[in-house]
């Protein structure tokens, strides 16, 4: 009888230490006690800068880590220009800087002070297409549409780039003005991707187009 009565007690001792530690994580701290709050995160920042996009000046104030891209289309809603991988591997977001291709997803805004920036909207509009974009209709250029906006900026870059004579990796003669043709073109838009794959009608659109410049 003993032995149970000591069980019985040890059983209630171990239940009464149990309730009265969870009941102690419950008390909260005493004013003397209490942590030291964290201090508030500083806003992010910002500034301010005024660029050219599509013949139009715009000035922006956007947080510094606003890629050209998100500018572009979140502050000024050019939302021809594609957001793809945002890891510049996908040539989506492709537009044009003072006549230069870059992928806008790699490009702070404010890095663009003064900048002429030229998006799909500003190549050519629905009752005056640009010579590259009928030419990707005429060829069928396109089946999803969604690469096509870097796509075409890309061409016309390219064009522009044989016609000044840049060499690229396919460049026979480093020294010598590199030849127009269907090589020098696919190397020069590798950096696009067509995931429908309409690569040769691409490289058609744009050998129609090298033909009439």
């Amino acid at each position: 009888m003993n032995d149970l009565c000591d069980i019985s007690l040890s059983r209630r001792s171990l239940l009464i230490a149990g309730a009265l530690s969870a009941t102690a994580t419950t008390v909260p701290l005493t004013a003397d006690a209490q942590p030291t709050p964290a201090p508030a995160p500083a806003p992010p920042s910002t500034a301010k800068f005024t660029f050219q996009v599509n013949g139009k000046p715009h000035t922006l104030e956007v947080d510094t880590r606003t890629t050209l891209l998100d500018a572009l289309r979140e502050h000024l809603h050019l939302n021809g220009t594609k957001k793809g991988c945002d890891h510049g591997q996908c040539g989506a977001c492709t537009v044009l800087v003072n006549g230069r291709r870059i992928n806008s997803c790699l490009s702070l805004a404010v890095m663009h002070e003064g900048d002429k920036i030229t998006t799909i909207e500003g190549l050519g509009t629905p009752e005056q297409l640009h010579p590259m974009q009928a030419a990707f209709i005429k060829h069928d250029g396109y089946q999803c549409g969604y690469c096509t906006p870097g796509q075409i900026c890309s061409a016309v870059a390219v064009l522009d780039e044989i016609k000044q004579g840049i060499p690229s990796h396919v460049s026979a003669d480093l020294n010598a003005k590199p030849l127009l043709n269907a090589a020098e073109m696919r190397e020069r838009m590798s950096g696009n991707i067509c995931r429908c794959g309409a690569y040769s009608n691409i490289i058609d659109a744009m050998t129609e187009v090298a033909g009439r410049v």
